[in-house]
């Protein structure tokens, strides 16, 4: 793998920007670059830690559940237009069969790289989910807590399954948890479970909160619900920061009560983003997009979203009316803080994974690296 040094550019370290270069060397970063290093003249734009997106499932015409290999390389080669450098592929609740067949073509990309974003692994949105909370989920495939299923998913994936999300009001859910939590990062959503339950199932290890404040019962004074025990509690939140799923208020009041370091941005994407409107598939279910807005075909219920990472840094800098130095880390350190990879990703620093991108002064993505090799550029040297 040849050399890479990254040069004239104003590199994100410890929350604000400063003048230097990067060298990138057997797909980390490091000091010093070698005499024959491939240059990235950077033109004084701002060179920021990839974007990591754990939750989406899918983009650019492809759904997860339905993809080949080649077609969840396609979804990489996407998302790193917009800055992702690495992802979790969200697997919809489906049937055993359908979820295996997920896990192979997932493990089988994983294998290689340079097609884009790193996809690192899977997410399992699903079966332990609560019915009437069910979002998208096909009803009848839900079920009860099943550590056994769950490590039949895992061992298909030779470990690849990096994060789950359950609803914690589930039968057998609880326990689950307990038991699973150190072989997975538990998330907890798509529920109506109450205070107790839910800030249970944080102290018996779920780490993360699936798409706070979406499919998941709300605030009340005298019964605080799974919401209160997202806010009170130390969980990272998720939040689909599109403005459609979340009042930017709402984004503003989740960063006040959560701070910026417990806010993972996610994209909840389907296959429609970065597409114009029409119909599209989300796992089974038909799903039409009208003005960017993904709705279930049966009944109107939001189904994912069009948003992509890119879209959501500006989301959050117009949201927020913080510079993007204050709400970079919701989709970079925070991310791999939850998913514990930190010592891999998440910051531009030497012997971490050399995941970068460059941003121009509109905030658009004009290049990036994944792995010290760049895998996207769209300006002029």
């Amino acid at each position: 793998m040849s050399d890479l040094l990254i040069k004239n550019v104003q590199i994100y370290k410890d929350g604000s920007f400063e003048n230097g270069e990067i060298a990138c060397h057997d797909g980390k970063f490091t000091e010093a670059a070698s005499t024959n290093a491939t240059v990235l003249d950077g033109k004084g734009m701002r060179l920021v830690p990839g974007f990591i997106d754990v939750h989406t499932h899918g983009a650019d015409g492809v759904d997860v559940n339905a993809a080949t290999p080649e077609q969840l390389k396609q979804i990489s080669a996407f998302f790193a237009t917009q800055g992702t450098t690495a992802w979790l592929a969200s697997v919809l609740t489906d049937t055993e069969e359908q979820t295996l067949k997920c896990i192979d073509n997932i493990k089988s990309v994983m294998a290689g790289s340079g097609y884009g974003a790193q996809l690192m692994g899977v997410h399992l949105e699903g079966p332990f989910l609560s019915t009437e909370y069910k979002g998208a989920m096909p009803e009848y495939l839900l079920q009860k807590g099943n550590a056994q299923l769950f490590r039949k998913y895992q061992k298909a994936a030779d470990g690849a399954v990096k994060y789950m999300t359950v609803s914690p009001e589930v039968d057998g859910v609880p326990d689950m948890i307990k038991e699973i939590s150190g072989e997975v990062v538990v998330a907890i959503g798509h529920s109506g479970a109450d205070y107790e339950t839910s800030m249970r199932a944080i102290a018996n290890g779920a780490r993360c909160i699936t798409h706070t404040f979406n499919a998941m019962k709300l605030f009340h004074q005298h019964f605080p619900a799974i919401m209160g025990a997202a806010l009170e509690s130390d969980a990272w939140c998720e939040a689909i920061c599109d403005g459609r799923h979340l009042h930017p208020g709402t984004v503003r009041m989740l960063i006040k009560c959560k701070g910026r370091d417990k806010v993972i941005a996610v994209t909840d994407s389907i296959m429609a983003a970065g597409l114009p409107d029409g119909s599209y598939k989300l796992g089974v279910n038909d799903v039409v997009v009208v003005d960017g807005d993904a709705k279930l075909a049966s009944n109107g219920v939001r189904a994912g979203s069009t948003l992509t990472t890119g879209k959501a840094l500006k989301n959050l800098v117009k949201f927020t009316g913080k510079d993007v130095e204050y709400v970079l880390p919701m989709l970079t350190s925070n991310v791999a803080e939850a998913l514990r990879i930190s010592d891999k990703k998440g910051r531009i620093k030497a012997g971490l994974d050399a995941d970068c991108v460059l941003l121009d002064d509109n905030l658009d993505v004009a290049a990036t690296i994944v792995g010290g090799k760049v895998v996207y550029k769209n300006f002029q040297e």
